[in-house]
């Protein structure tokens, strides 16, 4: 389970480095943009950048933020409910979260086939749209392992790795 944990966390610093540098493209885009569109000369294709980039910025930051338990928690009756039970839900959840996950992998998968059919694009730049499909699956996916190995660790060993520092 430690080797499993290893390379799930480089995964996740993998991800979410490639979610950091297309922060970074995304921010120099807009701002290329911006001061082009002052001097009457905006960035041809920002729009598809812009939106094909943000596909990678959120999904790759997906697992870093269930990794480090990100994800909206309401906890009204956290304090009410024993330990015990607690764990249940973490558990319970996390599988629950798993599975969506890989409900968006397979959607996108069968709209991603549609995409290289199709042969479906952006509409300046001509990017394959797919491309980005196949990216959202393979962060998408990661996360839902991510979520799987946590609800595995919270229900064998106890530990719930979202209190330790990646």
């Amino acid at each position: 389970m430690t080797v499993l944990r290893r390379a799930a966390d480089a995964l996740t610093r993998l991800a979410a480095t490639i979610g950091a540098l297309a922060l970074l493209v995304e921010v120099g885009v807009i701002l290329v943009d911006v001061i082009g569109r002052a001097f009457g000369h905006p960035l041809f294709g920002s729009q598809d950048l812009v939106t094909m980039t943000m596909v990678i910025l959120v999904f790759g930051g997906m697992t870093l933020c269930d990794r480090n338990g990100g994800h909206i928690a309401v906890d009204l009756l956290e304090p009410r409910f024993s330990p015990t039970l607690n764990r249940v839900i973490d558990v319970a959840s996390a599988i629950l979260g798993a599975v969506i996950f890989v409900f968006i992998a397979w959607a996108v998968w069968e709209s991603a086939k549609l995409s290289q059919m199709l042969n479906l694009s952006t509409n300046l730049l001509r990017l394959p749209k797919a491309w980005f499909q196949w990216a959202l699956i393979a962060f998408v996916l990661l996360a839902a392992v991510g979520m799987a190995l946590r609800a595995a660790e919270l229900a064998l060993r106890r530990h719930d790795v979202r209190k330790e520092p990646l």
